[in-house]
Order: C-alpha cells, then structure tokens, then sequence
C-alpha cells in the first residue's frame, strides 16, 4: 500500500475543489499526466491505484513528493497535510501538546481564542472536504462501471468500493467531530458548481453510522486485508468510537452500540496487545499489526511530505537531544512540541520511564515549567515518535520518516470498553473492563505493581489512563471534550486561555468555527454558535 501510495501521484481526479462550497468545479490539474477519472479505470490495476490515492490523501499534499503542485493553496504545504492539520486541532488544543512556534494561528489552539479566519482551521476544512471529494468521485466512477463487471475483479471491486465509503464515513466523522453541522456532499450530487446544503450532526451521525454498516459485509475481515488498508475490524472501530461519543454528537446514550462493536474487534482474535509499548511507534511499526487495527501509512521514499509523522518526529526534536543516532533524522529537528508541564505531573509520578514505561521524555536541558510559551527550553519534550525502527537502525530516509500513524488500536479500543461499561452499557462487565485496564498498565510497568482493583476504576480514572497511554495519538481533544473538561470544567493546563496557570474557556469552542472563506461562498451555510 505504500508503494500504491506513490504510483497514484500519477492520477488526475476530475472534479473535484478544495472548497467545501464546491464553487470551483472544473478540473484541477493536480499532475502535467493526462490520465484522469475517466480514463484510470480502462485497467483493472486502475481501481485499486485510484483508491490508494484516497489512503494516500491521509499524509500526502500534492503530486510531486515534499512540494511543488500542492493540491491546497497555503504558504507551507505541508500545512495541508491532513493528518499535520488534524493532530495540530487534537492535541495542540489540549493538555498534551504546546508549540514554541508564534506561527499565527497554531498558537491560538493552544490558548483556545480561535476565529473563523484562522489558517489551520481553514486547511483543516479544505483537506477534509476535498478527501470527501476524492472519495465521491471515486464512488461517482465506480457505479458507473460496477454492473459490467465480472468474477474475482467484480468482488475486488466491490471490496475497494466499501473501503471508499468507509474512508468517507471516517473523514465525515471527523467533520463532526469537529464542526458539528457541516455542508454535505456526497457521490449522488452532480459534478458542477453548487452550494451544498448543511446538515444536522444529527443526520450526519445517521448516514455514517448507516453507511458503514451497509458496507461491513462487504469489507474483509479483521486482520486479513492489505497492512494499512480498511477492514471490518476498523469499521467496527469507528463505529465504537462514534457510539461512545454519541452523547455529544447526538444527545443520545449509545454505550450498548459501544460495546457490541468494541467486542467485534476485541473477540475477533486478531488482536492483542504487543510485548514493547515503544515500539508501535517506530520506523517499522508495520510489524505491530497485533496491536494497530488501522494505520496512516507513511514511507520515507514513497511518502514524502512535511506533514504527518514527519511534521510530529521533527517538530517534536531540539535543544540537547541528538536528532539523528536517537531518533533517525539527520537533518534535524524543527524545535517545536512540548509536553505541558501539567500532563506531566498529573499522569506520571516518575517522568523517567523506570516506573511506567510510557513515559517517554526528554528532560535534560529543559525546564517543567513553562513561564514563556515561544520557549522551546520550557516544558518536557516527547520522545514517544521516532524514525529508528526497533533493532535500532534507521529509516530509510532521514528527513522524511517511515514511522507510520498508529490511528486506531486495541488498547484504545480496551479502554473504550471499560468506559463504555463504567457509563452505563450493557453487554460488557466491570471484572472484564478491569482485567483489560491492568493488561494495558502490566505492559506499562513490566509487571502487575501498576495493578489496580475495581475501587479505582471509575470515569476520572479513565481520562487520565487514556492521556497516559494514548498522548499524542491524536484523541486529547474528542476525549477532553466527552469529559466536559476540554473548555469548562476543572480541568486547566498551561496556558490555556491564554494565561499562564490556566482558565476556562467558552464552551462554544467546543466546536470549531465554519472558516469564513465557505461562509462567503455557500449562503446556505450558518456559523456555529458565539463565533
């Protein structure tokens, strides 16, 4: 799949725009190629190249490596990357992640006083609603041609297609996620300039969750696809994770959805956890597919970009660490991400790693305490990332990484269930829930010293277990939220709100603004509340 990734810089989609409005519809030259739409899928090598142009969407920017014919207009174009943009809203707006980059905009996330004219919000919009884009039309295309198909092709393609929906459902979750009410486009809707209507998170959550379970049957089974290629076991993850958020986005209890589908990926007997918890985010974390149910694939040949794990390995390295023997990059670390003093010292007693083994930080040269956020010197840096693979060598190559995302895996998916049944769920048990948390901190600490009994397992533990297992992974913000303690609540960190101890924001940042270039265009839209 990597190597798919790269071939499908070759393709011309028809189409398609990097507005949500869609108000620019003619086809956009993504590649001096003549090959387009219309014409990839006159082999039957077109249809699997053309769907992994979607999985490449996931990290890639444009069509000719690190920069040059960005699909998305900005001054960096590894800004655009989507998994770069996405982590940056996820965890740089929390209590896991602060940047000493004055970039405008980036800081705004961390002091949680953003508008609808900032710039990573903007690209974080673009990027998801022209992969929407991308997957309609590969959908648009597909159906046109499905019914004169025959044999092992026909059930391939049937196949491909059902990852398709799955990665739009996937990327519509995240637009409610995080915007809640969204302009909503799908394969029916006619190529051409138009302003779509804009849904209800309602309705969204109604056509994913129906979207994903017309296609599961036609999905492969857990563990039995292509590594970094959607099957049922991711299906039932998202669904799982969207069921567990499913007060937020809809009002509604869904924890016995939860963990119907928690215990499909848990009881497939795919999965289980991996001996060394750091190496399932090492340059051949390819080889932890025990553990990681879905991956964004990156390569350091095939992959390149300023975005993705590239953007979170080097911007995480600086000041005394030795960025190439200790993390695999020779050319450097950018200086940036820092853990907040207050994830520190609320999640972990010992900040050696002696203790619990996911404490992954480097200290020395750096202070706690973060008196200046623009300081790189200040706050704890994270190691967790590296471009080393887990004999020690190093990637391939030494600027861009072969570290893959580890989007979803089982520990989160046993963390889920313990929440899901501490909320209230039926079809799971607390003595269960317990033996999957322990499993998780056995692995953490080397033995069951880190053991907890069933009078410490209740939702504030939780929280807390998924920061210390899961920081960096890109859930803070969602899980923050589900909490009550991402804008209000008790819970403050450095700098957030833009003061130095800490202080509660608006809730109406609990969602992100509609940017303002779509408001512009598409008058059917209205802009989230207070913004």
């Amino acid at each position: 799949m990597k190597t798919l990734i790269s071939k499908l810089s070759l393709v011309i989609l028809f189409g398609l725009s990097a507005s949500a409005c869609m108000s620019d519809l003619d086809t956009v030259p993504l590649n001096e190629q003549t090959i387009n739409s219309a014409t990839i899928f006159d082999t039957p090598e077109g249809y699997k190249q053309f769907l992994a142009k979607l999985y490449g969407s996931m990290t890639l920017t444009g069509q000719r490596g690190e920069f040059g014919l960005p699909e998305i207009s900005a001054g960096d174009e590894g800004t655009t990357s989507f998994m770069r943009v996405y982590w940056s809203a996820q965890e740089m707006s929390t209590d896991e992640a602060i940047t000493a980059w004055n970039d405008p905009g980036l800081i705004n996330f961390h002091y949680q006083n953003w508008s609808d004219n900032n710039l990573y919000i903007k690209l974080l919009y673009q990027r998801i609603f022209i992969n929407i884009s991308y997957c309609n039309e590969y959908l648009r295309e597909v159906d046109k041609r499905i019914d004169g198909l025959s044999g092992d092709l026909l059930a391939d393609v049937k196949g491909y297609r059902a990852e398709a929906v799955t990665l739009r459902a996937l990327y519509y979750y995240y637009a409610m996620d995080l915007w809640g009410n969204v302009p909503f486009i799908t394969d029916q809707d006619d190529v051409g300039a138009f302003m779509p209507d804009q849904v209800s998170r309602e309705f969204l959550f109604e056509f994913i969750e129906t979207e994903l379970l017309d296609v599961i049957p036609d999905l492969m089974d857990p563990g039995t696809n292509e590594y970094a290629r959607i099957d049922k076991a991711m299906a039932y993850t998202l669904l799982a994770k969207m069921y567990l958020n499913a007060e937020v986005y809809i009002g509604e209890d869904r924890y016995t959805d939860c963990l119907t589908y928690a215990n499909l990926v848990i009881n497939s007997g795919q999965y289980t956890l991996v001996d060394d918890y750091s190496n399932l985010f090492k340059a051949d974390n390819h080889r932890q597919r025990d553990e990681i149910i879905f991956p964004i694939a990156e390569d350091g040949d095939n992959t390149r970009n300023y975005g993705g794990l590239t953007f979170i390995i080097h911007g995480a390295v600086g000041g005394s660490m030795d960025a190439d023997n200790d993390y695999g990059i020779a050319a450097g670390g950018w200086s940036g991400h820092r853990m907040t003093s207050s994830f520190v010292e609320e999640s972990f007693a010992d900040v050696t790693g002696e203790t619990d083994s996911r404490a992954i930080f480097h200290t020395d040269g750096q202070e706690l305490e973060i008196n200046n956020p623009v300081l790189f010197n200040q706050g704890y840096l994270c190691g967790k990332f590296k471009n080393l693979t887990s004999y020690g060598d190093k990637g391939k190559n030494t600027n861009f990484v072969d570290t893959d995302f580890p989007l979803f895996r089982l520990a989160d998916v046993y963390l889920i269930y313990a929440e899901a049944v501490l909320r209230g769920g039926t079809g799971g048990d607390l003595a269960t829930a317990l033996a999957y948390i322990n499993d998780i901190r056995e692995r953490a600490y080397g033995d069951s010293s880190g053991d907890i009994t069933s009078a410490d397992l209740d939702l504030d533990f939780i929280l807390d277990e998924r920061g210390r297992e899961l920081y960096w992974e890109g859930h803070r913000r969602t899980d923050l939220i589900r909490f009550g303690q991402f804008s209000g609540g008790t819970k403050t960190w450095d700098w957030k709100g833009g003061v130095k101890e800490g202080v509660a924001t608006s809730d109406h940042y609990d969602l992100f603004p509609i940017p303002a270039f779509d408001l512009g265009l598409n008058t059917n839209l209205e802009q989230n509340p207070e913004y």
